[in-house]
């Protein structure tokens, strides 16, 4: 029995394999060179080492503190704070994905442009509110579908992106090897150690928010904290291993974009098309046409509808679920006859509806608006992990005393928090510094639209977690007589 277990048990390989492919994509590289170019190899190794590895330990702790807990972050924010808190964890855990939602129906169009067409003219072309318009009509129709109970495009993205995984990997490895077979030429003139140092300044700093994005989401990881052989060794060696694994790549990658795309005169539309630019030039290299582009973005779409799927309904139902109920109205709970939580759905369509509206009002060109989204993203998202490193410092402060664990990052409670703190800081600082506009003159009238947009859309999306806790206490009690 004893050996049956065992087997089960999983070894700091497999761990750091599962955790690869559930952090690490190939937009992560494609979006950063976009920001800074060659230099942002230098960022990769700093990110690493001074923020991803104490995060995913961090991470690894509090997974194995609370590894009875089903609720995440809002169980652990639960644990060692109030109810209250807890609500309002989870509750960032969902509304994040607000601007997530928003971007996706955008990229499926964008990769049916790219599988029809084999060129990014076309989206470019189109009116951004035309064009965010059919953007609205592609989100209700997957908000429908998903109310259906259909699950089927949930698995056929998963296979979709596995293929994108590999693809990824096998980009590295081709543009790597193709000076040697195809006698490729770097488009990135003279390159040599400068070429790699970033220059400090102030657009410099709006960019790491984009680089704290790409290596965020250590926290689906935790569940398997205690799933590891001897996690006490084990697990940090399977962090290390993974940070290992997502440096190699990101440099290489990085590396590569740099012989295909000129770090000095990168092009404005990058971060919409540089996937599909790098895999068609990656095709004409080895006289492949556009077979390679066509695979790509035919395995993009159905991985970007897989993921717009998922993250309509999971998201909410885990809030809906883990949420304590006297924060949240009854009536989200309220579902139809799939099983879906129908009024859910009608406040996430709501919201996303606003989200891809309002921005074309005041956004030239779709390009800019692209690369806008994307960047709110950056800023947004990060803000769920603020939640993490919170738990961690209070699990390294007197509430935490309580509780034991078998694997510990840091065993001084002191220097726990310190680590905690200083992630915190980070995050906090790469969210700030993200919402100033990148790329568009400073005070003008897109800069001001952009700018009070990244403000507000944070405030409003975390603010309404405070109202709902309100409607609840006056609607909760109704619906309980009412039923009683």
């Amino acid at each position: 029995m004893s050996n049956t277990l065992q087997e089960k048990k999983l070894k700091w390989h497999n761990l750091a394999l599962m955790s690869f492919v559930m952090v690490w994509g190939f937009g992560n590289v494609v979006n950063n060179y976009a920001n800074q170019g060659l230099p942002v190899i230098v960022s990769w190794l700093l990110i690493f080492s001074i923020y991803f590895v104490p995060y995913a330990l961090m991470v690894g702790e509090l997974g194995s503190t609370f590894k009875d807990s089903k609720g995440g972050v809002s169980a652990w924010i639960g644990n060692t704070t109030n109810r209250k808190l807890a609500y309002l964890a989870g509750w960032t855990y969902w509304v994040v994905h607000i601007p997530y939602l928003a971007q996706k129906p955008q990229s499926v169009l964008i990769s049916l442009s790219w599988v029809f067409f084999q060129n990014g003219k076309v989206i470019k072309s189109i009116n951004p509110l035309i064009l965010q318009s059919i953007t609205l009509v592609v989100f209700l129709l997957f908000v429908w579908v998903a109310s259906r109970g259909i699950t089927s495009l949930k698995r056929i993205g998963t296979i979709a992106g596995t293929s994108m995984f590999v693809m990824s990997i096998l980009y590295i490895l081709l543009v790597l090897a193709a000076p040697a077979i195809t006698g490729l030429k770097s488009a990135t003139p003279n390159i040599t150690l400068k070429s790699f140092i970033p220059d400090f300044n102030f657009r410099y700093f709006t960019t790491i928010s984009m680089l704290v994005f790409a290596v965020g989401g250590c926290e689906k990881i935790s569940p398997y904290v205690n799933n590891t052989e001897n996690p006490s060794k084990q697990f940090p060696k399977g962090m290390i291993a993974l940070a290992i694994m997502v440096a190699i790549s990101a440099i290489l990658g990085s590396y590569a974009m740099g012989l295909m795309f000129n770090s000095n005169a990168i092009p404005k539309d990058l971060k919409m098309n540089g996937q599909y630019y790098a895999f068609k030039m990656l095709g004409q290299y080895y006289g492949l046409g556009n077979a390679l582009l066509i695979i790509y973005a035919l395995a993009n779409v159905a991985a970007q509808v897989s993921a717009l799927m998922f993250s309509i309904d999971a998201p909410l139902k885990v809030l809906l679920a883990d949420g304590d109920k006297d924060f949240i109205p009854q009536s989200l709970n309220k579902t139809n006859k799939y099983g879906a939580p129908i009024n859910g759905y009608k406040m996430t369509t709501i919201l996303v509806g606003i989200l891809i509206i309002i921005p074309a009002l005041g956004i030239g060109d779709m390009n800019t608006l692209f690369n806008w989204l994307l960047d709110l993203n950056s800023i947004v998202m990060p803000l769920r992990y603020l939640w993490v490193f919170l738990a961690y410092m209070l699990l390294k402060s007197a509430r935490g005393q309580a509780y034991s664990s078998d694997y510990k990052f840091i065993k001084g409670n002191k220097a726990g928090f310190i680590a905690g703190l200083w992630c915190f800081a980070f995050t906090a600082f790469a969210c700030v510094m993200g919402m100033f506009p990148k790329d568009v003159p400073a005070f003008s009238s897109q800069w001001n639209f952009q700018i009070a947009l990244n403000l507000l859309t944070p405030f409003v999306l975390i603010g309404l977690g405070l109202i709902l806790p309100k409607i609840a206490k006056k609607t909760n009690g109704k619906s309980g007589k009412t039923a009683a």
